[in-house]
């Protein structure tokens, strides 16, 4: 391994990008609840408000409208805020300022203002958390025009998309998820960005693609892995970015492989699954599909806290295993 690339968890890595562009720019600046002196709810800001003060990494108040409608503020006078929620699910408490403010300025006033604002969101089941602090809305986020939606699935990534973020002049929604705080790999040390809107292929296959997002991408390497002992060779295309969707990717895949499965944790029905089955199925990919197109989501329930019905309510590894075959060749 390079020297300057080590081995760090998800939260470190987001956190060193933070401290990155705190000591880079004196506009940025972090805010949230409960992110100074105790560290973050999942400990994701640290020791940051004692590094750079508490007037560059501040505790609001519990009202996560009032902290967005600040957030959109200080962005359109010139600040680049990160604003950190507790759980993704609060953000159903500030979508006014999120969908009708943040996402709409810069259209509404013919490009006289950007809104540069990054807004992170620990999201996701597994936890034990419930129905009311277990939920993945990307795509609720991803149908508004004007708002960027990320959902990335490593280290390396999750630095490298927050620090592109902050250069991008229109509000980012960064999905985290939950499960993947505590998740390791390689990050390099300093400054570098990973491009919005550009898919990684994590394997390379031939015989189907599976596109995932967050997590699911995770697990969707575990069951390619099990898949090859079965000689089913899969395509494990992260998707990294949900708005903008990496179409080329999709669909030079499936040309390559001719059949398509689409994984996410999001409830299934008008999920993101659907965007990625429509982009493949209204391009010239379609007439290289072999087998109808597959999605695997969640479960059209709120989510259990039973973790049996948990896990139950979301794909699993062999979940993804057991549609692999059936797209493959009807082996279930």
């Amino acid at each position: 391994m390079n020297a300057n690339v080590r081995e760090l968890t998800y939260a470190q890595a987001i956190q060193e990008g933070i401290a990155i562009a705190l000591a880079r720019d004196e506009r940025v600046f972090v805010m949230g609840e409960d992110i100074g002196v105790y560290g973050g709810a999942f400990q994701v800001t640290g020791d940051l408000a004692q590094r750079f003060g508490a007037e560059r990494v501040m505790d609001t108040p519990i009202s996560e409208l009032g902290g967005a409608g600040i957030a959109v503020g200080a962005a359109l006078t010139g600040s680049r805020p990160i604003y950190e929620f507790q759980f993704s699910d609060f953000a159903t408490l500030a979508m006014e300022q999120i969908v009708n403010q943040a996402a709409k300025l810069r259209f509404m006033l013919g490009g006289a203002v950007s809104v540069p604002l990054v807004m992170r969101f620990p999201a996701g089941s597994g936890t034990g958390a419930a129905a009311q602090h277990s939920q993945s809305l990307e795509a609720w986020f991803a149908h508004v025009p004007g708002l960027k939606v990320l959902q990335p699935s490593t280290p390396h990534d999750a630095k490298g998309l927050l620090l592109a973020a902050l250069d991008d002049p229109d509000p980012v929604m960064i999905f985290e998820h939950k499960l993947l705080y505590k998740s390791k790999g390689p990050v390099p040390e300093g400054y570098y960005t990973e491009p919005i809107g550009k898919a990684a292929v994590r394997r390379a296959g031939r015989d189907v693609t599976i596109v995932a997002t967050s997590v699911m991408s995770i697990r969707s390497l575990e069951a390619a892995a099990l898949l090859e002992e079965e000689g089913i060779d899969a395509e494990v295309i992260d998707l990294r970015s949900v708005r903008p969707i990496d179409r080329d990717a999709l669909i030079g895949s499936v040309k390559k492989t001719s059949r398509l499965i689409c994984v996410y944790e999001g409830v299934q029905q008008l999920g993101i699954g659907a965007e990625i089955a429509s982009i493949v199925c209204e391009s010239d990919a379609f007439d290289y599909l072999d087998a109808p197109v597959i999605r695997l989501g969640g479960a059209d329930c709120p989510l259990p806290y039973n973790p049996e019905l948990e896990k139950a309510a979301v794909p699993q590894v062999g979940d993804i295993v057991a549609a692999a075959r059936r797209c493959v060749g009807g082996r279930a």
